[in-house]
């Protein structure tokens, strides 16, 4: 019995999905999961979906491509195929992290080529290497800036800027974040961990397992666990446990000498 390729499209224009759909309708080895017209919606889908091969938007509104798979969680990570219109900077940096791409608009020979190529890369046992080249794609393609300083609240008919120091703790709520401040307040924006995480200073927040990031001067005490993980216990009383892959993650934190 063959075995299919389950496919995801994400795309925030209709008629770009609708083009890939019908040159996938020539492949007989396929199976479309799902279509996503916006980042977050493909962030989520992915997580619950799990497809083989993505079809991936670069320049989308609000989460743009490469913000979503910043904020993915997952491992191994779906096969990607970019989807980009005339960014020549982004095509150099597929091109040199072997990323494959599609350029709009693109022809049925140069879709046919990529499609054979994803099915080599999904057939093959060992790994190669996917995460490795998106996380250095992504520190390309996003270059540092400056800390994010202070975050716009707008709750009922109260709008004000929020200090990014008054926050103890940030949990992740589906498609939503909840800001937890060291006084207590709560304010929930929507956003991912991951989204918010890239734009705060890392010598100061910290992302301890999947749904939570926390102040570092808000941390009472770390009791070692099972593992290798660690108990945090916060100052606001809260417990929350720092799991052994983010611990990995921040272990320049964890230098015992110099």
């Amino acid at each position: 019995m063959m075995t299919r390729i389950r496919i995801l499209i994400i795309d925030d224009e209709r008629p770009a999905r609708r083009r890939v759909c019908r040159l996938l309708e020539a492949e007989p080895d396929v199976e479309i999961v799902g279509e996503c017209d916006n980042g977050l919606a493909a962030v989520e889908a992915i997580q619950t979906l799990r497809p083989d091969l993505i079809f991936l938007d670069v320049q989308m509104p609000g989460l743009d491509g490469f913000g979503v798979l910043a904020a993915l969680d997952l491992d191994p990570l779906p096969q990607i195929v970019f989807v980009t219109a005339h960014d020549e900077f982004a095509l150099r940096a597929f091109e040199v992290h072997a990323l494959d791409y599609l350029l709009k608009p693109f022809d049925t020979d140069r879709f046919a080529k990529v499609m054979e190529r994803a099915r080599q890369q999904l057939h093959r046992n060992e790994p190669d290497g996917m995460e490795t080249r998106m996380r250095k794609l992504l520190a390309e393609m996003q270059p540092p800036s400056q800390p994010l300083q202070r975050i716009f609240i707008q709750q009922n008919e109260r709008a004000f800027f929020l200090p990014v120091e008054h926050l103890c703790r940030i949990e992740a709520a589906k498609n939503y974040i909840n800001l937890v401040t060291i006084t207590g307040e709560t304010y929930l924006l929507r956003g991912t961990i991951e989204g918010i995480l890239r734009r705060l200073d890392a010598n100061k927040f910290v992302r301890i397992n999947r749904s939570q990031i926390v102040n570092l001067d808000c941390i009472a005490e770390l009791q070692p666990w099972f593992h290798g993980e660690y108990r945090v216990l916060l100052k606001d009383g809260t417990e929350a446990m720092w799991s052994r892959r983010y611990l990995d993650r921040s272990s320049d934190l964890f230098l015992k000498s110099f």
